[in-house]
C-alpha cells in the first residue's frame, strides 16, 4: 500500500492549488517544501517597520463576485474566499519616457482610450479598432484552447494570433510613443514586444482591463497562507525545512520520494512545481527518457530581474505616486532595453509599484512601500567576481534609482529601509537555474497550443508552473488546480 495518493514537491503557487485541489477531493496529499513558510515567490519579509512584497504587482482576472472565468471561482473552489481581502486597483499602469511622453491608463477601455487620445490626440479610431482586434482574438484564442472547431473561429485570430505584438502595433499606430504605452506589460513576459506574440500580450491586456487589476491585503504571502490553510483544514500532510533530493521509480514509473533527512515515501502521483531542470535532476540519470531530454534542449532558460525593495518615509501623493504601477523607460527602443538585460549597463526600463496607493497594509502611516524592479539576464552577473558583486550591486541600484528619479524626483532622500535583490539572489532563494521568475523565455513556443504542459515523458511524474507553461501568479495557480483535477478525474475513470 502506498503511504499517499499524491506528494507535491514545492508550495509555490502551482504546488499550494494542486496540493489542496487533491486534499479536498479526499486524496491523501503530502506537500513537502524546503522553506519554512509556503509561497515560493508569494511571500513577503519585513524589514525595519516595513513589510515588503516579494513578487505580486498585479493580480490578473479576479473580476467581480460572479464574473465568468474569473480567479473568484477558483478560491471559491479552494474554500478561500472569505479569508482573502482583494484590493481594487483604479488604473492599469502609468508608462512615462522622460521628455517624451506621460500617460496614465485607467482600467476600463473607454477610460484608457480617452487618455490615450489626450496624451496623444488625433489617434481616437485606431485605438478603438486595436481594443476591438484584441478582445476578438483573446476571445478566439480561448475558444480554441476550450477546443471550439476552427470553422467556427473569426479568421483574424489566426492571422494575427501569432503575429509578433510589434508588428500588429505598427499596422495601427504611427507614432512610436502610443506603440511604446501600449506594450509597457511585456514586462510581465519578459520578452519584448518585437518576440512576444500578439495573442500573449493581447491576454495580458484584456485580463487587465477586463477583469481589473487587485492586489491583497497582507500581501501574497496572505493568499498562500490561506490555499495552505485550506490544505491542512481538509487533512493534508506539509513538511516544511525539507528538500526532495530524488524522485524514485520503480520499472520506468515515479513512485515516491527520498528527502534529505533520508525518509521515503510512496504516492501513486508525484506533482512537481519545482523547475523542469531540477524537476528531472531528482530523477536517476537513467530514467530521464530521451524525448525529456530534447524537450529541455529545445528551451531557453528566462530572464530573472534586479529588485529594490523600499520603505519610503513619504505618502505616495508626496513621492509622486498616483498609480500604483509604472512603467518607466529611458526611451522607447524596447528592443535596446531588452538586449541590456544581459549587460550591467545600466536600468533602461523599471517597473516601479507603489503598494500604498491603494494600501495593503505593509507600511505605517505617512510612509510608503515600492519596489523598483528592472528585468535581467543572470548572464552578466555569473561573471561578477565574488570581491566584486557588492559594489556591482550598488552602482546598478543606482542607476534603477536614476531613472526612478527622472518622473518621481526626491525618490532617494525618502529611502528609510532598502533591500536588493539581483538575479544571483533569486536563484539562491528559488533553486531556479538562472533566477528565472517567468521559468522558459515565454516565446510562442512556449504556449498551450505548442506544448503540453502536462507531460514529464515519465509515467507517475508530473509537473505544474511556470517552467511547463505561462509564468505569472493567475496562470501558475490555475495551471495546479487544473492539473489536481486531471489527476482526480483519471482516478475515478
Amino acid at each position: 500500500m502506498v503511504d499517499y495518493d499524491a506528494i507535491v514537491i514545492g508550495a509555490g503557487n502551482a504546488g499550494l492549488t494542486a496540493a489542496a485541489t487533491l486534499q479536498r477531493a479526499g486524496a491523501r496529499t503530502l506537500l513537502v517544501e524546503r522553506h519554512n513558510v509556503p509561497g515560493g515567490c508569494a511571500t513577503s519579509f519585513r524589514r525595519g517597520r516595513f513589510e515588503f512584497e516579494v513578487a505580486l504587482h498585479q493580480l490578473s482576472g479576479v473580476g467581480e463576485e460572479g464574473q465568468a472565468f474569473s480567479l473568484r471561482g477558483l478560491f471559491h473552489q479552494l474554500g478561500i474566499a472569505d479569508r482573502l481581502e482583494l484590493v481594487r486597483e483604479d488604473d492599469l499602469y502609468r508608462a512615462a519616457v522622460p521628455g517624451r511622453y506621460d500617460v496614465t491608463l485607467p482600467a476600463s477601455w473607454d477610460g484608457a482610450a480617452d487618455a490615450l487620445e489626450e496624451a496623444f490626440p488625433g489617434n481616437r479610431a485606431r485605438v478603438e479598432r486595436f481594443f476591438r482586434l484584441l478582445k476578438e482574438v483573446v476571445a478566439g484564442y480561448n475558444a480554441v484552447l476550450r477546443g471550439r472547431p476552427a470553422r467556427r473561429i473569426k479568421p483574424e485570430v489566426f492571422r494575427q494570433g501569432l503575429r509578433p505584438f510589434k508588428d500588429v502595433l505598427d499596422e495601427h499606430f504611427d507614432d512610436e510613443r502610443i506603440r511604446s504605452a501600449l506594450g509597457a506589460y511585456w514586462h510581465y513576459l519578459g520578452q519584448p514586444p518585437s518576440r512576444v506574440t500578439f495573442q500573449d500580450l493581447a491576454q495580458i491586456l484584456v485580463m487587465y482591463i477586463g477583469f481589473k487589476p487587485w492586489h491583497i491585503r497582507g500581501g501574497s504571502q496572505a493568499l498562500s497562507s490561506a490555499i495552505l490553510g485550506a490544505f491542512l483544514d481538509a487533512g493534508g500532510e506539509v513538511r516544511f525545512n525539507t528538500t526532495v533530493e530524488r524522485v524514485l521509480t520503480e520499472g520506468g514509473r515515479a513512485v515516491g520520494v527520498r528527502t534529505d533527512d533520508g525518509a521515503e515515501a510512496t504516492a501513486t502521483d508525484i506533482v512537481s512545481n519545482a523547475s523542469l531542470p531540477l524537476t528531472y535532476a531528482m530523477l536517476d540519470p537513467a530514467d530521464v527518457p530521451a524525448a525529456a531530454r530534447r524537450d529541455l534542449g529545445s528551451r531557453r532558460v528566462g530572464v530573472s530581474a534586479f529588485v529594490l525593495h523600499m520603505g519610503l518615509d513619504a505618502t505616495p501623493r508626496e513621492l509622486g505616486f498616483t498609480a500604483a504601477t509604472s512603467f518607466l523607460a529611458a526611451d522607447t527602443d524596447d528592443d535596446r532595453t531588452f538586449a541590456s538585460m544581459r549587460t550591467l549597463e545600466g536600468a533602461r526600463g523599471i517597473c516601479a509599484t507603489a503598494y500604498d496607493v491603494h494600501p495593503i497594509g505593509f507600511a505605517p502611516s505617512g510612509a510608503s512601500h515600492v519596489s523598483l524592479l528592472t528585468l535581467q539576464y543572470a548572464d552578466a552577473w555569473d561573471a561578477v567576481r565574488p570581491a566584486d558583486y557588492a559594489r556591482a550591486k550598488f552602482a546598478y541600484a543606482e542607476t534603477v534609482l536614476d531613472l526612478a528619479e527622472s518622473v518621481t524626483p526626491g525618490i532617494r532622500d525618502a529611502i528609510e529601509e532598502v533591500d536588493v535583490a539581483t538575479p544571483l539572489t533569486l536563484t539562491r532563494y528559488l533553486g531556479h537555474p538562472g533566477g528565472a521568475i517567468y521559468g522558459y523565455d515565454q516565446d510562442a513556443t512556449e504556449g498551450p497550443l505548442f506544448r503540453d504542459a502536462s507531460r514529464t515523458h515519465v509515467p507517475g511524474l508530473h509537473t505544474a508552473g511556470a517552467w511547463t507553461g505561462v509564468g505569472g501568479f493567475q496562470p501558475t495557480l490555475e495551471a495546479g488546480a487544473r492539473l489536481a483535477l486531471r489527476l482526480l478525474h483519471a482516478r475515478a475513470a
